[in-house]
Formats: C-alpha cells, structure tokens, sequence
C-alpha cells in the first residue's frame, strides 16, 4: 500500500488557521462523501473514469483539502478531467474559477470545451487569466494546478506563485501535483520532459511565502525510470508523479 507522508504544521501555527481552512484530516465525513459523489458523477465522460485507476481522484482530492462550500481557483484545467469533479466536491455552495490562459480566449473557439462543461456545472465559471497576475472577483479557499506547474516554471514562476499567494483567503491551500522528475534535476526536465524535481517546486513555492503542510506519494510508480518524457509509450498516463499542499499563513 502506498503510503502518505504528512508535514503538519506546528500547534502554534494550526491554532491561528481559520476553521474554514482546517487541513483534511480534520474535515469529517462530509467532505469524503462529497468526494466520492463526485468521484461517480455521471457526467463524467469515460474517458475520464478511465484514468481514474492511475490519477486516483478521490484521495488526491480529499489529501488537496476540497470541502463542501469552497472556492476554487483551477490553474490551467485542460480538458476538465478535474474541473468536473471539484465542481461536485465543493457543490452547490461552492465555485470553482476555471483559469484558462489569455491566449486561449484570443483563438477562435479556443474556449468552446470549457464553456461547455461550464454550461453543465453551475458553478464553475470559466475565467480568461494571466496566471502571474491574476485578479478574480474573490478571494479563495484553493488554487489548485495539476500537470502544469513544469510548463508554467518555464515562464515567470516566481510572480506566478505570488499570484496564488495573492489569490488566496489567509489559511487558504495552494495545491501542486506534477509528473516527477529525478531528484536533484532541479528544473532541467521541465522543456524536454515534462517533469519537475518536486525539490524545486518546494524551493520556489516556499519563497512566495507558503509553508509546505503536506506531501503525499499516493501517485508514486517505483517502475517509472523518470528518464523518459511523459508522453512516451512507456509512462504514458503512468509516470510518478508528486503532490504537494502548501498553506499561506492565517
């Protein structure tokens, strides 16, 4: 069995955390149910649950803090493989902003997909953003970025982990998950491969003011030689990948 790896905060650091940001071991059953519901939403398409044995959406999700009633800002949401079930999780008392990158909006029918399962999912609104400076109507309980932080190390990391800091309600989680890459590569691999040193990550997102809570190796893969690109037929939709929970202080 795959283990998790939990940093807790300190005791003196936990008891200035708001309740609303309470980590999720904390949270009760209610999140897990609301994951699971999530999790076996019917509008899923089965391309999706297809990939739900190796991405595992119910543990990263309930390990990533998602609760009934929070606002989530999803960094670059892709297809909506993730965009779906956050929108179940949080339910009908919570949001979820779908940030799309500027250029997508430029490119005609470059936002159809995400409209459309937007349409579905009332409280998903879809948001043309500049991840380096974003500016949403509200402050949020999550931002959430999975696959994408190596491609988006290659631009401006820095303000962009401002950003989210920024974004952030105080007590609020900054969730990265990512495809790894051999320790010690640092961010050598994020062109070439596609995969971050989860090292770097933790250097570049603790310098933006977070505090690293939690680490988890619930997608980890003792079989993926991290020397090969996450594309090749080898790894593809099997590579090792991290996961991180980051806290801003409250």
């Amino acid at each position: 069995m795959k283990r998790m790896t939990i940093a807790l905060l300190s005791a003196a650091v936990m008891a200035s955390v708001p309740l609303a940001a309470v980590p999720v071991a904390a949270q009760g059953t209610g999140a897990s149910a609301a994951i699971a519901t999530a999790v076996g939403d019917s509008l899923r398409p089965a391309a999706d649950t297809a990939r739900d044995a190796a991405r595992k959406p119910a543990e990263i999700v309930e390990f990533a803090g998602v609760r009934p009633g929070a606002i989530v800002a999803e960094i670059a949401p892709g297809g909506g493989y993730y965009t779906r079930i956050l929108a179940k999780a949080v339910g009908p008392t919570g949001k979820v902003y779908a940030l799309m990158p500027a250029q997508f909006a430029s490119r005609p029918g470059g936002l159809d997909a995400i409209n459309a399962l937007a349409a579905q999912y009332p409280n998903v609104q879809v948001v043309s953003a500049d991840f380096a400076a974003l500016a949403l109507p509200e402050p949020v309980d999550l931002v959430w970025t999975t696959e994408n932080y190596h491609d988006m190390a290659n631009g401006d990391i820095a303000a962009i982990n401002s950003s989210a800091f920024a974004a952030l309600k105080p007590g609020g989680i900054y969730f990265v998950e990512d495809h790894e890459a051999e320790a010690g590569s640092g961010t050598s691999a994020t062109r070439t491969l596609h995969r971050i040193d989860p090292a770097a990550v933790k250097e570049q997102v603790l310098a933006a003011g977070f505090t690293l809570e939690a680490e988890s190796d619930v997608l980890a893969n003792p079989d993926d030689p991290k020397t090969v690109g996450v594309r090749d037929e080898a790894v593809r939709g099997e590579t090792e990948k991290f996961a991180l929970r980051f806290r801003k202080p409250g």
